[in-house]
């Protein structure tokens, strides 16, 4: 398989001969093998692990995102990547950085939701008018 993991900015990895692919969705973790069916799955912070004959296994932790397989080629797109060979320090990073929103990004989501929930407020007032 060739195995894109694509940031906002940059192509983190491009790789080929990719040999498994496992990764992690809100339903669980799902393994990929070169003759499985095209699919989509919308990707939830974690580990994801992909095999190489020259590589071996390599852990990437992911922010959230999507992956997607069509015939050889697997696409992951998401918001953050950090790559290691140390499991324990990967999963650490994924509670830290990922899974810890920051203050700016909860106060501009906080916002955004009382934005919307005004301008729905607005709109029913309107329709009902």
């Amino acid at each position: 398989m060739n195995l894109r993991v694509l940031l906002p900015f940059q192509v983190f990895a491009a790789k080929t001969g990719v040999t498994r692919i496992v990764a992690e969705s809100r339903a669980g973790f799902f393994g990929l093998l070169p003759h499985r069916l095209d699919c989509v799955a919308a990707l939830v912070p974690g580990i994801l692990i992909y095999e190489t004959t020259t590589e071996g296994e390599v852990y990437v932790a992911v922010d959230e995102g999507v992956l997607v397989k069509t015939g050889p080629d697997v696409l992951v797109s998401v918001r953050r990547a950090l790559a290691g060979t140390d499991l324990g320090r990967l999963r650490e990073a994924v509670e830290k950085e990922f899974l810890t929103l920051d203050d700016n990004e909860r106060n501009v989501r906080t916002v955004l939701a009382k934005m919307e929930s005004g301008f729905i407020r607005r709109m029913a007032a309107f329709h009902n008018e």
